[in-house]
């Protein structure tokens, strides 16, 4: 999925019109729906500001580490479990 189709489906989530992104991040509206058309090159500060405009993250994921985002994203992989004991905690707990 591109970055800019990623931009409008956060835009659809965060019910946020460009606009008012384009307003929050000091571009015109045209100049945003060109960015977001792919008719122009453009920054990646630019790029970097949507992003943070829509209260989310720029970042590049490795390849070999792509399907496994993807799935995570939606929906059908699992992330990490932050409630599960870390390797020292299990150590520690069975010096005990």
């Amino acid at each position: 999925m591109s970055f800019t189709t990623q931009i409008k489906s956060l835009l659809a989530r965060r019910a946020v019109s460009t606009t008012e992104l384009g307003e929050l991040v000091g571009m015109s509206r045209s100049n945003l729906s060109a960015t977001l058309a792919g008719k122009h090159d453009t920054r990646g500060s630019t790029l970097e500001a949507l992003a943070t405009g829509l209260d989310a993250e720029w970042l590049l994921v490795p390849k070999e580490h792509l399907l496994m985002v993807r799935r995570v994203l939606d929906g059908k992989g699992v992330g990490p479990d932050y409630g599960a004991k870390s390797a020292a905690e299990l150590f520690l707990e069975s010096l005990r």
